[in-house]
């Protein structure tokens, strides 16, 4: 027990690096929790969307306390921060399985760790295919991509999502270097934004239903307020990245891309409002 106190309150204490490595940390825990989001989408596919969504939040928090927090605390207690830090250092979750006499911890964890990959690209694969397939269908993205199988299946836009994950490989095996920044640049960018988004989103859909007077059966204290906070944190975390050496490429790719989308969408805009224009003309 003494050891434990010492490694929480020893080498530093709490905080050591100030309110700044704090919040360096919370830039890096981002990539812990990218796509979260899927679980509204997913959601949309059930049989009883306002069932699944509560019981999938609920049991996505405890998840999170287990598997994340708990599992942290327990790192730090057992391991100093400093011995996690060093040169030599290998994964903390190595270093604790060893301390705690588990044999081929390595070989353990790799395991883990691909089986971990391999069920993220699984979700990547169907969120994004998801998403075209509704931007599809709500006239944003081509029509073919929202076309489906006889079984029901959007198959083309399951095609072009599995090409982007071929084309990701590719890139990396050619060139990781300078590959696996830019695909990390654009996910974090890509995750702030998306939760902002949804934040902003949130906040005016719920003051449109308090308007309306319609009551949700799912209800979370003080949301709007915890949504304004979460973009107001959104939005802090992004101005940090352009600060911090290891993350400014997430402006320098991310904004870039949003301009790009935004011509396409005001183009696209465009081109439909002189075709409606020219149909009217004609009618005339």
């Amino acid at each position: 027990m003494t050891q434990v106190v010492t490694h929480l309150s020893g080498h530093g204490g709490f905080f050591p690096n100030g309110f700044s490595g704090v919040w360096i940390g919370v830039i890096i825990s981002i990539f812990s929790y990218l796509s979260i989001e899927m679980i509204a989408v997913a959601a949309g596919e059930a049989k009883d969307p306002e069932k699944a969504v509560k019981k999938a939040f609920k049991s996505t928090a405890l998840r999170l306390i287990l598997f994340y927090l708990l599992s942290l605390f327990l790192i730090v207690t057992l391991v100093p921060w400093t011995v996690l830090i060093g040169a030599d250092a290998t994964s903390p979750f190595v270093m604790v399985m060893k301390i705690v006499g588990i044999q081929y911890a390595d070989s353990i964890l790799n395991f883990i760790v691909i089986v971990a990959a391999l069920s993220a690209m699984n979700s990547m694969l169907y969120i994004s295919t998801r998403m075209l397939f509704s931007l599809s269908r709500a006239g944003d993205a081509p029509k073919v991509f929202g076309r489906i199988s006889s079984n029901g299946v959007p198959v083309n836009a399951l095609l072009l999502s599995a090409v982007g994950i071929g084309i990701a490989s590719i890139v990396y095996t050619i060139n990781p270097a300078s590959a696996f920044p830019i695909m990390i640049a654009l996910s974090m960018f890509g995750a702030l934004f998306t939760w902002g988004s949804i934040f902003v989103t949130h906040m005016f859909f719920r003051r449109h239903m308090v308007q309306q007077n319609i009551q949700l059966k799912f209800k979370i204290p003080a949301s709007r307020f915890i949504s304004l906070f979460g973009f107001i944190a959104i939005l802090s975390i992004t101005v940090t990245t352009w600060f911090t050496s290891e993350f400014k490429s997430t402006l320098q790719f991310g904004v870039p891309l949003v301009l790009v989308l935004i011509f396409f969408y005001y183009l696209k805009r465009s081109t439909v409002k002189l075709n409606l224009n020219s149909s009217e003309e004609t009618l005339k």
